[in-house]
C-alpha cells in the first residue's frame, strides 16, 4: 500500500489536537501544520523541556527530518556517527564494527533537548499553538469528536486528536484496555558525562554477561551518553525520571574494562527505568482518535529505533490525513502501513536484547568468534541484516 505524493490542500482550515509534545507529537504538529492543518498539542510539562539524554536518528528517521526541512538545523549539533563498535565488556577488545560513513545514510547521534527544541521552534514557526500544563487523564472516542477528560476537572471536546503522550497514554488504554505490559527482568540506566577530551564520533556497546553499556558522544563531541542495561530479579518502576544513586551503577559494570569503569566514576547523576514489554496496539484508531510514537509501539531500547518510529509515523499520519478527506479511511490507512513494520522492528530489539547479554560458554564463544570472522572478511554483509530498517524511506 505504497503513499502516493499529493499536495496538502486537503488540511488547510481542518483542526488537529495532538497529546504529547514529545518527538513524535511535535513532528506530527510540524508535518499537519504544514499541510495546511490548525493543530494544537496539549503537553502535560509546566514547559518543554527535556532530560539530558541522547538517542541515535538513524538514516530512516533523518529522511522524515530532512523532507520536514529540520536536518540542518538538527545537524548543527548533532555530530555524524561514523561507527557502532561491538566490544568485549572485560578486555574491551572490538568483536565487529558496523561502518557508518556512507554518504546517503546519514546517521547522527541527538541529544534529546536539541530535537526538542528545533521541533517546538518549527511547529510554533509553522502555527501550531502549544498548551503546557494541561494533562489529559482520560479519553472517550466518539463519532462527533474526541472527549477528553482534563487534571483539573475539566472535560473539553476536541475534533480529531492524535496522542503521542507515550506508553502510558489514557487514549492506548482505550483503544486496547486489555493490553498489559510484563518486567522484562532488565533495568536501564541513562546517564550523561562531560569529558575533557572530544570523543570519536561513534557508538561502543560493550557486552557482558547480562548486562550490556551504550556510550556515544554528543554535540561537541565532549558530552557522553550512557545507556546501561542489566538483568535483575528486583523490579523497578517504569519511566524515564527516577534518580538513581551512580554508585549503583558504577556497582553493577565493575568488572568491565577500565574504559567503562573509568567513565562510569565520573557519573553523578544517574537514571533508573525497568524494562516492560509491551505489545504493539492491536487497535491504532476509533472514530477522530488516533495512536502515534510509544502510544502504539513503545520498544525496547536495543536497536535505537524508539524516536525513529515516532518520526516515520508523524511523517505518514499526515500525508495519510492529506491524501484522504474520509479520516476512516486515512486512519486505516495509516495503521496498515505502520503496524506491520513497527511490529518487525519491536521484535528485533527484544531479540538483541539476547545477543548482547551472553553468558561465558559455548554459546558465547561462537557468537563472538563468529562476528570476529565476519568483521575481518564482510562486515558489510553482517551490517546489512538490518538494511530493512534503516533504508526504509516512508517520505518517498
Amino acid at each position: 500500500m505504497p503513499l502516493v505524493v499529493s499536495g496538502g490542500s486537503m488540511l488547510i482550515g481542518q483542526k488537529v489536537t495532538i497529546i504529547g509534545a514529545g518527538i513524535g507529537g511535535l513532528a506530527a504538529a510540524v508535518a499537519l501544520a504544514q499541510r495546511g492543518a490548525s493543530v494544537r498539542v496539549l503537553e502535560q510539562a509546566p514547559e518543554i523541556t527535556e532530560v539530558g539524554a541522547g538517542l541515535q536518528i538513524s538514516p530512516n528517521g533523518w529522511r522524515v527530518l530532512t523532507a520536514l526541512g529540520l536536518a540542518d538545523a538538527i545537524a548543527a549539533t548533532s555530530p555524524r556517527a561514523q561507527a557502532v563498535h561491538l566490544r568485549d565488556f572485560r578486555r574491551g577488545a572490538v568483536v565487529f564494527t558496523m561502518p557508518l560513513g556512507r554518504s546517503d545514510q546519514p546517521w547522527h547521534l541527538t541529544h534529546r533537548a536539541d530535537l526538542i527544541t528545533t521541533l517546538a521552534d518549527a511547529a510554533q514557526a509553522a502555527g501550531v499553538t502549544i498548551r503546557c500544563g494541561a494533562r489529559v487523564d482520560a479519553v472517550t472516542a466518539g463519532t462527533d469528536g474526541t472527549r477528553l477528560q482534563m487534571a483539573d476537572g475539566t472535560e473539553e471536546m476536541h475534533g480529531l486528536v492524535v496522542a503521542a503522550d507515550g506508553l502510558h497514554s489514557p487514549a492506548r488504554e482505550t483503544l486496547n484496555p486489555k493490553s498489559r505490559p510484563f518486567f522484562t527482568g532488565q533495568v536501564a540506566w541513562r546517564a550523561a558525562v562531560a569529558v575533557d577530551t572530544p570523543l570519536a564520533p561513534e557508538a561502543h556497546v560493550f557486552m557482558g554477561p547480562g548486562r550490556h553499556l551504550v556510550r556515544y558522544p554528543l554535540r561537541d563531541l565532549g558530552l557522553v551518553n550512557i545507556v546501561a542495561v542489566e538483568e535483575r530479579d528486583g523490579w523497578a518502576a517504569e519511566g524515564w525520571h527516577h534518580r538513581d544513586d551512580p554508585a549503583h551503577l558504577a556497582r553493577a559494570f565493575t568488572d568491565f574494562c577500565p574504559e567503562v569503569t573509568t567513565l562510569l566514576a565520573k557519573v553523578t547523576e544517574a537514571h533508573l527505568w525497568g524494562l516492560f514489554r509491551h505489545p504493539v496496539a492491536q487497535h491504532w484508531h476509533a472514530d477522530r482518535l488516533v495512536l502515534l510514537g510509544d502510544a502504539a509501539h513503545p520498544t525496547l531500547p536495543f536497536l535505537a529505533q524508539g524516536a525513529n518510529m515516532a518520526l516515520e509515523d508523524a511523517y505518514v499520519l499526515a500525508r495519510c490525513l492529506a491524501e484522504d478527506p474520509d479520516h476512516a479511511t486515512a486512519l486505516a490507512r495509516y495503521q496498515a502501513l505502520r503496524r506491520p513494520r513497527c511490529a518487525r522492528i519491536v521484535q528485533a530489539a527484544n531479540e538483541n536484547a539476547t545477543n548482547y547479554h551472553l553468558r561465558p560458554g559455548p554459546m558465547r564463544f561462537a557468537a563472538h568468534s563468529a562476528l570476529r570472522l565476519a568483521n575481518r572478511y564482510v562486515p558489510h554483509l553482517v551490517a546489512r541484516r538490518f538494511d530493512w530498517v534503516h533504508r526504509h524511506d516512508v517520505t518517498g
